[in-house]
């Protein structure tokens, strides 16, 4: 599949190129499915051999994550509240609301700093930072230094690894299962102080009416 790839962008011109690693990231973030991280990789490679200038397609892929994310922070701000906690979207419960403004005053901006480290989660942060309201000028902020950070490591990896397909399978495949590792230690973490403050208001309630 890398092997195919690589080719097949290689043999595009340079504007195709550039506009690919601007759409792409975009639309990954509206459909996480998108294999914009491989290509962004990839398209270091063909960097490496002279194809396409590091530093246009770097600002490029930047744009192309901002913009995306940005699309989905403003349809966040969007969102009435009042509509959540009605019940009215199905996608979205009030428990969500409240779970991510939680871990939003907890974290901060850190979130939206490593949004670009989650796959699969980047959409996720995006919109509930927008209906979180968090700062507009702080949020475009950060979520620049993500994609930034972000798309250089994958820029500079395949400018490095070259042609090297093995790798960068590898690379892949190695971070996506530490990070579903760690996902799941945070969603098993969530879950037993779900289910503990829940027994806790529960025997709380029981106390309340036997006085």
């Amino acid at each position: 599949m890398f092997e195919y790839l690589l080719t097949s962008v290689s043999q595009l011109p340079p504007a195709s190129i550039y506009l690919i690693l601007f759409a792409l990231p975009l639309i990954e973030n509206l459909f996480p499915p998108s294999p914009s991280d491989v290509i962004v990789v990839l398209c270091g490679s063909i960097i490496a051999t002279g194809g396409i200038d590091y530093l246009p397609a770097l600002i490029i892929t930047i744009l192309g994550s901002e913009t995306g994310f940005l699309i989905l922070y403003y349809l966040g701000v969007q969102t009435d509240k009042k509509i959540i906690q009605a019940g009215k979207l199905r996608f979205i419960s009030n428990e969500s609301l409240l779970s991510a403004e939680n871990w939003f005053r907890r974290f901060g901006f850190w979130l939206i700093i490593f949004n670009r480290f989650f796959p699969g989660l980047r959409s996720v942060i995006a919109y509930f930072a927008g209906v979180s309201e968090l700062p507009v000028r702080n949020t475009v902020i950060y979520s620049t230094i993500s994609a930034f950070l972000w798309n250089t490591m994958l820029i500079t990896m395949g400018f490095y690894l070259g042609n090297n397909i093995e790798a960068i399978d590898s690379f892949f495949s190695t971070y996506t299962n530490i990070f579903l590792v760690l996902l799941g230690g945070a969603v098993a973490y969530w879950l037993v102080n779900y289910i503990r403050n829940k027994r806790n208001k529960k025997a709380g309630g029981e106390e309340s009416n036997h006085d």
